[in-house]
């Protein structure tokens, strides 16, 4: 995987209640302990969250709270051909696809729920045939950064 698979990362945090959107390396987005790592430094009020879209096939949504790391990876037979996909998989200890695997999500669909958007509402939007740019705009217009969230992606794939 190299850093031209990825279609964008970003990170998202909220400062004194006030969303803060920043874009990361794309180079970080390759690997899924290299995203934990960059996402550890920013400070927050309740976890910074990556976002991550690959070659227009899949995303990831990670939370770093201190210690504690939870991710949503869209689909899971993407392990089988993306290593940020199998790292998600390995954090949340579920065996690598099968060649005849369905596509469908892995990890806490509730990752974000206490910010506003149910593990239902995230369900039907990866269930709702959208590209992974897509969801994941969706996902921080419902939370609250939606407008910051377009800008970052517009300013970082122009």
């Amino acid at each position: 995987m190299s850093e031209n698979d990825v279609d964008f990362a970003v990170a998202a945090y909220r400062e004194e209640g006030v969303w803060q959107v920043q874009a990361l390396p794309r180079r970080v987005a390759t690997d899924f302990d290299a995203l934990v790592q960059a996402l550890r430094p920013w400070p927050a009020d309740s976890g910074v969250l990556g976002l991550v879209a690959v070659d227009e096939d899949f995303f990831v949504l990670v939370r770093v709270r201190g210690a504690q790391v939870d991710a949503v990876l869209s689909d899971v037979t993407a392990a089988t051909e993306w290593p940020l996909a199998s790292g998600v998989l390995d954090l949340l200890d579920l065996p690598d696809p099968e060649d005849d695997d369905d596509a469908q999500p892995a990890g806490d669909l509730g990752i974000v729920a206490d910010l506003g958007m149910s593990a239902i509402d995230l369900a039907f939007l990866i269930d709702d045939d959208l590209y992974p740019d897509e969801v994941l705009a969706e996902v921080a217009k419902r939370i609250g950064f939606g407008q910051e969230f377009d800008a970052m992606i517009e300013a970082v794939t122009a």
